[in-house]
C-alpha cells in the first residue's frame, strides 16, 4: 500500500518452532494430505496403469536382451540372412518400447500435475480455514513464507516424487526381472585355475551386487549432508524472497527515507547467506560426483571384465558375452538407481519436510494452547454485546477492561481508548473470535450481523463492484446500490469504474482505502460495526463523510471504536478505557512436542 510501512512490531510467535514429527511423520503428512483429496481416484487410475506400462516395458527389455545373442553371433558368423533377420525383429520390440516409453512419459507428466493439485489444494484447505491463516502468522518461524511452502514447495515435492516413485518402481521390476536372466546366463560359467574348475551359482549376480552396494554406500556416506544444506537453503531462499517482497510493498516509504543503502546492505547480507548455503551445496555435488562419475566411467568395462575369464576360456560365445553383458548392465542400473538419484533423494526429503511441516501446524493450530484457559464465548438474546470480568492474556501479558461488567445496547455507539501496546487490536481480535485465549465471558448478539473493519481493509483482486461487494456471500447488489455507497462517503467519482479491473489497492490514496471499507458498510448494512482505529489518517472532508454517513444512512447501527482518546464530536454515546494489568498472567508458550502429538 502505498505510503505505509511494515515496521510495526509484531506479536510474539506462539510457536518458536517445529520439527514435524521426523520423517515418518513427514511421510503420514503427506499420505493424509492425498488420503481425502478429490484427485486421489484419478491418481490411482495413473498409478495403476503407469505400472502395467513398466511391467509391458520391462518384457520388451528381456526380449530386447534375448535378441543380443542370436543378433552378434550373426555377426560373429557373418551370416547376413540372419543378420537382416534378427534387424527386422529388432524393429518391432524397438517399435513397441517406443509406444511404451511414450505412454509411460505421458502417464508421469498427469501423475506429476495430479499430485501437485492434490498436494496444494490440501494445504490451501486447511490454510483458509476460519482463523488458521491468522493464527499460522503467529505461528514464528514455520509461519514465515507459508504462499511459497504451498506454491513452489508443494510443486517441487510432486516432481520430485513422481520421478523418484516412478523411476524406483521401474528399478526393482527390471531388477527382479533380470536377476532370473543374468543367473541363469551365470550358471554355465565354469572357471579354469591351474588344473582345476569350478563354478560360482549365479556369480554376475553376485558381482553386480557388490558393485552397485559399495557405489550406493559411498554415495550415501558423501550425499547425505545435502538433506540438512537444501533444507537450509530452501530457508535462506524464503529469506531472500519475502526481504524482496517487503521492500517491494513499502518502496514509497523507503524511498521518502532515502533508506535505499539500508535496504540494500540488508538484501546483501540475505543474498550472502542464500550462496553461503549454495557454496556447500556445491562442494558436497563435487565430492559425489567424484564417487558417481568415477563408478560410471567403470561400468563401460565392468561387466565385460567380470566375464571375461569365461570368454577367455572359450566357454562363451561373443554373442553370449554381449547377451551376459546387457543384462549385468540392467541389473547394475537398477542397482544404480539409488546412486544416481542421492541428490534427487536428499532434496525430495528436505521439501517434503518443509511441507509436512507446514500442513503439521497448520492442522495443530487450532489446538495451539488447548490446555490454557479460554475466554467463555455466548449469545445474548436481546442483541446486546456484553463483557464480564474478561481478562486476555498474550505472551507479553494481560489486558483488562477498566470496567468489570460491559453491556453494550444495540445502536448505542463506545469508544475504547487506550495508551500504545495497551492491547486494543488484541481486543478487537478477541471480538472477531481470532484471539480466545483469557478469562471471563463475552456474549455476542444472537442472529446478527457484524462487520469488523481492521486498520487496513484487505482489497481483493478484481473490479471495484467485486471490491465493495467483497465478503458478502451469495447476496446480490444492484448498480444503484454500489453507486450510493459511493457517493455515501464522497466517491462519487468511482462510480462510472465499477467495472474496471485494476489493482485498487494501490490506485487509491490511504484515505479513500477506508472509504472504501466505509463503503462497504454502507452496502451491507450490518447489525454492528466494530472498528480499529480506521478513522485515525483521515482528512476533515473524508472524516465529516464518516461521521455523517454514521449519524444520517447507518443511524441505527451499534458502533464499537478501539483508538486514542480524542474528542469524538459526539459521535460516541461514552468511553472505556483497556489497560494492561501489570500483576495479570501471560501465556504460556507451547511446547513443540505437544504440539508434535497432535492428531490430524
Amino acid at each position: 500500500m502505498p505510503g505505509q510501512s511494515s515496521n510495526a512490531a509484531k506479536p510474539e510467535p506462539l510457536v518458536p518452532e517445529f520439527d514435524g514429527g521426523g520423517f515418518r511423520g513427514h511421510l503420514k503428512m503427506a499420505r493424509e494430505a492425498l488420503a481425502g483429496s478429490p484427485v486421489r481416484k484419478t491418481l490411482a487410475w495413473l498409478c495403476l496403469s503407469i505400472l502395467a506400462v513398466i511391467l509391458a516395458t520391462s518384457a520388451g527389455q528381456i526380449l530386447l536382451n534375448r535378441w543380443n545373442k542370436p543378433f552378434y553371433d550373426a555377426l560373429e558368423r557373418r551370416d547376413l540372412a540372419a543378420f537382416v533377420d534378427q534387424l527386422i525383429v529388432f524393429a518391432g520390440i524397438a517399435g513397441a518400447l517406443l509406444v511404451l516409453n511414450v505412454g509411460q512419459q505421458w502417464l508421469n507428466q498427469m501423475i506429476r500435475l495430479k499430485l501437485r493439485e492434490g498436494l496444494t489444494l490440501d494445504l490451501i484447505t486447511e490454510w483458509l480455514r476460519p482463523g488458521r491463516a491468522f493464527r499460522l502468522a503467529n505461528a514464528g518461524d514455520v509461519g514465515v513464507n507459508p504462499d511459497q511452502r504451498m506454491q513452489q514447495d508443494a510443486g517441487h515435492l510432486a516432481d520430485l516424487t513422481t520421478d523418484l516413485g516412478i523411476g524406483l518402481l521401474q528399478a526393482s521390476i527390471l531388477l527382479a526381472s533380470f536377476i532370473g536372466v543374468l543367473w541363469s546366463l551365470s550358471s554355465g560359467f565354469v572357471f579354469h585355475v591351474g588344473g582345476s574348475s569350478f563354478s560360482i551359482p549365479g556369480y554376475m549376480v553376485w558381482a553386480a551386487f557388490i558393485y552397485a552396494g559399495s557405489a550406493s554406500f559411498l554415495s550415501w556416506l558423501v550425499g547425505r549432508p545435502l538433506i540438512a544444506q537444501n533444507s537450509e537453503r530452501y530457508s535462506r531462499e524464503a529469506a531472500l524472497r519475502f526481504s524482496m517482497v517487503r521492500i517491494n510493498q513499502n518502496i514509497d516509504s523507503i524511498a521518502l527515507a532515502r533508506g535505499e543503502a539500508d535496504e540494500r546492505r540488508r538484501l546483501e547480507a540475505d543474498l550472502g547467506c542464500v550462496l553461503t548455503a549454495l557454496r556447500r551445496i556445491f562442494a558436497t555435488q563435487i565430492n559425489l560426483a567424484w564417487v558417481t562419475d568415477g563408478y560410471g566411467w567403470f561400468t563401460v568395462v565392468a561387466p565385460i571384465l567380470v566375464a571375461a575369464p569365461v570368454y577367455f576360456a572359450g566357454d562363451l560365445t561373443f554373442g553370449g558375452l554381449m547377451m551376459a553383458v546387457s543384462a549385468f548392465n540392467q541389473v547394475h542400473a537398477s542397482l544404480r538407481w539409488f546412486i544416481n538419484n542421492v541428490g534427487a533423494i536428499a532434496d525430495w526429503r528436505a521439501t517434503l519436510m518443509r511441507v509436512a511441516v507446514i500442513r503439521s501446524v497448520l492442522v495443530a493450530a487450532d489446538v495451539i494452547h488447548d490446555k490454557q484457559e479460554r475466554i467463555s464465548i455466548g449469545e445474548s438474546s436481546d442483541g446486546s454485546l456484553t463483557f464480564d470480568e474478561l481478562e486476555i492474556v498474550s505472551p507479553s501479558g494481560c489486558t483488562k477492561l477498566s470496567e468489570p461488567h460491559l453491556r453494550v445496547k444495540p445502536g448505542e455507539r463506545v469508544l475504547i481508548v487506550g495508551e500504545a501496546g495497551a492491547g486494543k487490536t488484541l481486543l478487537f481480535r478477541t471480538l472477531a473470535g481470532l484471539w480466545p485465549w483469557g478469562r471471563g465471558r463475552m456474549e455476542l448478539p444472537s442472529g446478527k450481523r457484524i462487520t469488523f473493519l481492521p486498520r487496513q481493509s484487505y482489497l481483493p483482486p478484481g473490479t471495484l463492484r467485486d471490491v465493495l461487494a467483497y465478503s458478502g456471500g451469495d447476496r446480490q447488489f444492484g448498480d444503484a446500490e454500489f453507486a450510493d455507497a459511493l457517493r455515501a462517503v464522497g466517491l462519487e467519482r468511482l462510480v462510472p469504474s465499477l467495472d474496471r479491473v485494476a489493482a485498487w489497492s494501490e490506485e487509491l490514496n490511504i484515505d479513500e482505502l477506508r472509504l472504501i471499507a466505509f463503503a462497504r458498510v454502507r452496502l451491507h448494512r450490518p447489525d454492528w460495526v466494530i472498528v480499529d482505529e480506521a478513522l485515525e489518517t483521515l482528512n476533515a472532508a473524508a472524516l465529516g463523510k464518516v461521521r455523517a454517513l454514521f449519524e444520517g444512512d447507518l443511524a441505527e447501527i451499534g458502533v464499537i471504536y478501539f483508538g486514542p482518546e480524542r474528542h469524538d464530536g459526539g459521535l460516541f454515546d461514552r468511553t472505556v478505557h483497556i489497560a494492561r494489568d501489570e500483576r495479570g498472567r501471560a501465556l504460556q508458550r507451547v511446547r513443540i512436542k505437544e504440539m508434535a502429538a497432535v492428531p490430524a
